[in-house]
């Protein structure tokens, strides 16, 4: 491979430090990047707020537990490189015109189930005391996006480890998944619709930020990362994420003031 910073086959431990670290670093580049942009946007525009609760200041909090928690992240995004590299997981495809968008996509649907069944278990009372930071943020703000334990980093992030043993998915597009993954976290978790769209409601199945802001806001709704289609067909989407969606495509929905105890893992 000639992509920078790709392990060699005879790669250790020290190739494998320097790619977390360098993992770390553009992860970092990201959250603080993105999530600075839509905290300017979100001042712009006050009219976009999806929630009309008060938002309490969290955001020390958020990135503190998000500097943490990204460690553990880029470890497993180096790792599934690293594995990939060494020859220990399926031979990746070579980068063409149809393995690209190919893979992209495989990897986009394997990572919303993973995601959508990773998060709801997160939600069971068993495990639900290492997500519990997360929520938190009732009315979510960009720097919430990576605000985890590490338990609820592994569970939802390790997928780039387990990855390349299941799809021989070119280390470009993994890179360029974690990435996508990563901006359209913060966005999820901008508090702002900015991204209303036909596409994002029946019959289409992609998202925008109202899918998790209803998450946040109503707990037990809308486990996907990607799309819909887990939360219609377990029947976990918000009964009102089409209409609201459809409402903010032309104007913001007028808010009305109501009261909503923080959520708890016996809802």
């Amino acid at each position: 491979m000639d992509l920078a910073l790709y392990p060699a086959p005879d790669a250790g431990l020290y190739d494998l430090l320097v790619l977390w670290a360098v993992s770390y670093v553009f992860l970092m580049a990201l959250y603080f990047g993105f999530c600075g942009l839509f905290h300017w946007l979100n001042t712009l525009y006050p009219e976009r707020r999806i929630q009309s609760r008060p938002q309490k200041n969290l955001v020390a909090e958020e990135i503190r537990h998000s500097v943490v928690a990204l460690i553990s992240i880029s470890l497993y995004v180096a790792l599934g490189l690293f594995i990939q590299a060494k020859g220990w997981a399926l031979i990746p495809l070579e980068l063409s015109w149809w393995s690209v968008p190919l893979t992209f996509f495989v990897s986009l649907m394997l990572y919303d189930t993973w995601f959508y069944w990773g998060h709801r278990l997160m939600h069971t009372k068993l495990l639900y005391r290492w997500h519990s930071q997360h929520h938190r943020s009732i009315v979510p703000s960009p720097w919430a996006n990576n605000s985890d334990s590490p338990v609820g980093a592994f569970v939802e992030q390790f997928y780039w480890v387990v990855l390349p043993f299941v799809l021989p998915i070119p280390p470009e597009v993994l890179i360029a998944h974690k990435i996508f993954d990563q901006v359209t976290g913060i966005a999820g978790h901008a508090g702002h619709e900015y991204f209303a769209a036909p596409s994002n409601r029946t019959p289409w199945p992609l998202l925008c930020t109202t899918f998790h802001d209803q998450h946040h806001g109503h707990f037990n709704y809308n486990y996907a990362n990607t799309f819909s289609w887990w939360d219609r067909l377990m029947g976990t989407l918000h009964p009102k994420y089409d209409e609201i969606v459809q409402r903010f495509e032309t104007a913001p929905p007028p808010r009305k003031s109501s009261h909503t105890s923080s959520p708890s893992a016996g809802e």
